[in-house]
């Protein structure tokens, strides 16, 4: 069933509902693509919307958890708990549909394991979840399933009536495959929940190499690698702010997340609020559009802000996985053009799986200010990083300190160089590498 290439190469096949833009897993998903071709790895993709180049990619429509039949299966399962015989018929209906394209999958591209990302783990498309869990069963696929955060951290997956399905599929515990977790509670719920065992992988960056930004800046000490990102070492983005409506004596103050409400953009807003009132003008620019969880948090966003006179700019519309250009002629940016140009990042989050915009941020050099969500003050901040904290509230110390950094470039140097040194010893692509090589490994495919 699987092609085991000379010269020890493999094919990996990562499946997931969606592998576009700048969401977190498809970001993640890219870093683990990157360090796995250091390791003679190939890898291939198998989703229901892909921006990867057609050569690599297999697109399955109903893998997307946007296709109008798996979101109305995701109605009539969440936020109740009795379903219809003709949900679970449709189900196993769109499970064998995705078998087959799974099967497909792997004989197409020769694969040789899988690496389902948040597809195991997340249950926004459970037919998806089943085909891969009864794929795997029934083929012994060496797999690694990696988990970016588990249904049960998620309120409103916790009134359901499809138990049996998420018992079986998010995570399955299956002997060949082999789970991995981004934090250390999610090892523990695992573990407590399912008795699966799991490998701790966090998120990471290439802090081996940083970015233009960084390295062309002598007062941060930094030492220049090799620019992973050289369509960036350019003037592609050097009138950034401008296009933002960013003024000249303005901040540009970024949130570089999507607009849900467990990332507590409320926060970003009221610091922003008492800063102007301290004098400092800025705009609060929010990088991702509202995603899978509706649109009534963006509404009360938009409404809190003009409540807090801050002016706050919604740019999704011209942030992309790549640079382009709109439909009405503008430019398209990516986010990494968009950080070298930001004062300080906001990350007021009460919930995340591990924190892929606080890596961002510390890679890019700026000063962030952080809620103390559960993650975080577990797994990050024994580390040592230097940031500006606040714990469920804008209190008065975080916004002197906030003020204090902005105003003070030489404290603010020391603050974000500290930052990268820590994050290169803990979140580099070297631990990622060792990590995927053990696990490969433990498969018996040896790099």
């Amino acid at each position: 069933m699987f092609n085991k290439v000379s010269e020890k190469k493999y094919n990996a096949g990562f499946i997931s509902t969606r592998f576009a833009g700048t969401d977190g897993v498809s970001l993640e998903t890219q870093k683990w693509a990157n360090v796995l071709k250091e390791l003679c790895v190939s890898s291939f993709y198998f989703a229901g919307e892909c921006d990867r180049p057609e050569n690599v990619s297999y697109i399955a429509k109903l893998a997307s958890f946007m296709d109008p039949e798996i979101a109305a299966i995701h109605e009539k399962c969440f936020g109740v708990q009795t379903r219809d015989r003709n949900v679970a018929k449709k189900i196993h209906e769109i499970k064998e549909d995705l078998k087959d394209d799974i099967y497909r999958f792997i004989e197409d591209f020769k694969i040789d394991f899988l690496i389902p990302e948040n597809a195991l783990t997340i249950p926004i498309n459970i037919p998806l979840g089943m085909a891969i869990t009864e794929v795997v069963a029934e083929t012994r696929i060496p797999t690694i399933a990696h988990h970016h955060d588990f249904f049960w951290e998620r309120q409103r997956f916790m009134i359901n009536a499809v138990w049996e399905y998420l018992n079986m599929a998010f995570p399955p515990h299956v002997p060949n495959i082999q789970h991995v977790v981004i934090n250390s509670s999610a090892d523990n719920q695992l573990s407590l929940r399912t008795g699966i065992s799991a490998t701790i992988i966090p998120n990471v960056m290439d802090f081996d190499n940083p970015p233009p930004s960084v390295y062309q800046n002598p007062e941060l000490g930094i030492n220049p690698g090799t620019c992973p990102y050289p369509e960036h070492n350019d003037n592609y983005a050097a009138d950034v702010r401008k296009d933002l409506g960013i003024e000249d004596d303005e901040l540009l103050i970024l949130q570089p997340t999507r607009v849900v409400k467990r990332k507590g953009i409320e926060h970003a807003i009221e610091l922003i609020h008492h800063l102007q009132n301290l004098g400092i003008k800025a705009k609060l620019v929010i990088s991702h559009a509202s995603g899978d969880e509706g649109y009534a948090y963006e509404q009360r966003v938009k409404h809190y802000s003009e409540t807090m006179n801050v002016n706050t700019i919604f740019v999704s519309d011209i942030i992309g996985h790549c640079r382009g250009e709109t439909k009405c002629s503008r430019k398209i940016y990516t986010l990494y053009d968009i950080y070298p140009y930001a004062d300080l990042v906001t990350y007021p989050s009460n919930i995340e799986g591990f924190g892929n915009a606080f890596l961002e941020a510390v890679y890019f050099c700026k000063p962030i200010v952080v809620n103390s969500y559960s993650i975080y003050s577990l797994d990050i901040k024994p580390k040592g990083f230097d940031v500006i904290e606040i714990d469920g509230y804008v209190s008065e110390d975080a916004v002197n300190k906030t003020k204090q950094i902005l105003e003070d470039q030489t404290q603010c140097n020391k603050m974000v160089a500290h930052n990268y040194t820590i994050a290169s010893r803990y979140y580099s692509y070297a631990i990622l590498r060792e990590k995927l090589r053990a696990l490969l490994a433990e498969l018996n495919l040896n790099p």
